[in-house]
């Protein structure tokens, strides 16, 4: 089994709320979102053994007790995906997974299989310029991966499920219409760096949280993770 192999990290404590993980970055990804913070392994090659990446996990245990799987796409590598995943899970690690959803049978293996705890989902726009921002046809399996982490969610089949908004300037009226697709999962709002744009602050953000009403967690650089609950 090989990896086209995009990067590792042995300790990570913003990768997973709340957890310390191990980092994993699985090189490639068919969408080409204009703001992506990792364009260098959005394509090339790096090909290793797959049981290279899994010494690498490996000799994380004592200091991480989960590992997430992030990119460029995983999923786009779905069986050496699925096999890491199951080694780190017979080494007694929590498995996460970051995800833009592109491809959901993928998704939908590893919570059949129970080899993943966490989920992030990106949802980047709303459904009717999906396709315009990743530069694929992505909206419908998309909306199949939401589906999917639904369920498992409703079920008990996964842990977490968290829906990640990257908000940018000139985008507000999006998220109204994101947060009611992301419907009970935990909403994450992120805070859009890029050139071009000039970033939401904290206290913007929270002003624009307000009105949806709910619970979510609020990320920005100059203030790191912060939870947001109008109740308080």
């Amino acid at each position: 089994m090989y990896v086209n192999f995009g990067g590792f990290v042995p300790l990570s404590t913003v990768d997973w709320h709340g957890r310390a993980a191990c980092t994993v970055f699985l090189r490639g990804c068919p969408a080409r979102c204009f703001y992506c913070h990792n364009i260098a392994i959005q394509g090339g090659e790096d090909i290793r053994d797959a049981d290279e990446i899994v010494d690498m996990i490996r000799g994380s245990r004592m200091v991480a007790g989960a590992v997430v799987f992030s990119g460029g796409e995983p999923t786009m590598q779905g069986q050496a995906l699925a096999y890491l995943a199951a080694a780190a899970r017979k080494m007694g690690f929590s498995v996460g997974l970051h995800t833009n959803g592109v491809f959901p049978s993928v998704i939908e293996k590893l919570i059949e299989e129970r080899l993943v705890d966490m989920i992030a989902l990106d949802i980047k726009t709303t459904w009717d310029r999906y396709d315009d921002l990743l530069k694929l046809q992505a909206a419908d399996a998309v909306k199949q991966s939401l589906a999917a982490c639904k369920r498992a969610k409703a079920t008990g089949s996964l842990e977490t499920c968290e829906i990640v908004v990257t908000l940018f300037r000139g985008h507000e009226a999006e998220l109204p219409e994101i947060a009611k697709a992301a419907g009970d999962l935990d909403l994450v709002l992120q805070q859009g760096v890029t050139a071009g744009f000039v970033p939401f602050s904290h206290q913007e953000l929270k002003t624009l949280a307000a009105p949806l009403a709910r619970r979510l967690r609020i990320r920005t650089r100059e203030d790191g993770e912060v939870v947001y609950d109008p109740s308080r």
